[in-house]
C-alpha cells in the first residue's frame, strides 16, 4: 500500500519538525488512522514502516501499546465508557450494560449495522461527574439511561 500523495507530503512536512524522522510515528499513525479508514490495518502499519525506515514489528509495538489506535475495524461511533474506580462506583456497569443495549454492540465488538463500537476505557479523568463516556472524542458525563438515550438518539 502506497500513502495518498497528499497524506505523503503532510507526513513529510511532519517529520521536519523533528531532529529524528521516527519521532514523527505517532502523529503519523493518528493521520493514517483518520485518513484511511478509521483504523489501523496491517497494510498500514507496512506503509508507515517503509515511510519511517523502521521494521514493520516495530510500528506494530506503538500502533499496539496506545489505546488510542484502532488496529481493528470500528463503527461509525466509538463509544469508550469508563470503567475505572470512580465510575465503577457509580454505575459504570449499568451504563455499559445499557450503552450495548441500545446500540446492539457487545463490549469489544461494532454493532450488527457497523454504526458503533463500544469499549470499556480506563480512567478518562472526569471522576467528579462519574460515570461518563467518550462519544467520539466528546466526553459526556453525570450519566443516565436517560441521558443515554438522548444522546444516542440524536445519531446517524
Amino acid at each position: 500500500m502506497a500513502f495518498p500523495e497528499k497524506l505523503r507530503a503532510e507526513l513529510e512536512q511532519l517529520c521536519t519538525k523533528y531532529p529524528d524522522r521516527k519521532a514523527g510515528l505517532i502523529p503519523a499513525l493518528h493521520r493514517c488512522q483518520e485518513e484511511l479508514g478509521g483504523w489501523i490495518s496491517p497494510e498500514i502499519m507496512e506503509a508507515c514502516a517503509e515511510f519511517f525506515g523502521m521494521e514493520p514489528v516495530e510500528v506494530y509495538g506503538v500502533a499496539s501499546f496506545y489505546p488510542m489506535f484502532k488496529l481493528k475495524p470500528t463503527g461509525k461511533h466509538v463509544i469508550g465508557v469508563c470503567h475505572n474506580i470512580s465510575c465503577d462506583l457509580r454505575g459504570a456497569d449499568d451504563v455499559i450494560e445499557h450503552v450495548c443495549k441500545r446500540t446492539g454492540a457487545p463490549v469489544g465488538g461494532n454493532s450488527p449495522d457497523g454504526k458503533f463500537t463500544v469499549e470499556v476505557l480506563e480512567c478518562q479523568g472526569a471522576c467528579a461527574n462519574a460515570p461518563m463516556f467518550d462519544l467520539d472524542g466528546t466526553y459526556h458525563e453525570d450519566l443516565t439511561p436517560e441521558k443515554i438515550d438522548a444522546i444516542l438518539g440524536g445519531l446517524s
